[in-house]
């Protein structure tokens, strides 16, 4: 039964991956890389988090913990995007309005970007744990698996959760 639960999770975050997979194979324009759409994001984040609450498979005594977990999720999701938005500005701007190359960041302003975005990623994963842990505690053995196996699925797709260091 464990492993119809971690197929039908796996089958459900690879679907919600296939729209982007999709996306990025069209070409780009001007040079370009295609990000997906607000609405895209959205729906991705909707499958992700709908296909771990799904294999989860909670009880109605549990359920009471989950809208905690699903608004930590939804959190980290929509701060992520202004994120990738914010960069995607900053970019812009240093083009210039008459697309004129502006000179990059230094080495220290990079240095600092990257601890601003990991001091907030640390927050975020901290907020997420606190959300998590009364569910967490009510899950038997099984749901536990699930949910770490589950939540690092999300973490490589859906950026719940990342292991390692990674840029963005």
């Amino acid at each position: 039964m464990m492993k119809k639960t971690i197929a039908a999770g796996t089958i459900a975050l690879m679907l919600a991956g296939a729209g982007t997979a999709l996306a990025q194979s069209a070409p780009p324009r001007e040079g370009m890389r295609m990000r997906p759409s607000a609405e895209d994001v959205a729906a991705f984040t909707d499958a992700r988090i709908a296909a771990l609450k799904a294999g989860l498979k909670l009880t109605a005594e549990q359920e009471k913990n989950w809208p905690a977990v699903e608004a930590a999720l939804r959190d980290i999701a929509k701060q992520r995007a202004e994120r990738a938005n914010a960069m995607s500005q900053r970019h812009e701007a240093r083009r210039g309005s008459d697309n004129a190359a502006q000179p990059a960041p230094d080495a220290i302003a990079r240095m600092r970007e990257g601890a601003d975005a990991m001091t907030q990623r640390a927050a975020n994963l901290k907020k997420l744990a606190d959300a998590s842990e009364p569910l967490y505690k009510s899950l038997d053995d099984a749901q536990k698996q699930r949910f770490s196996a589950l939540i690092r699925m999300g973490g490589r797709h859906g950026h719940f959760h990342r292991q390692g260091p990674r840029r963005g």
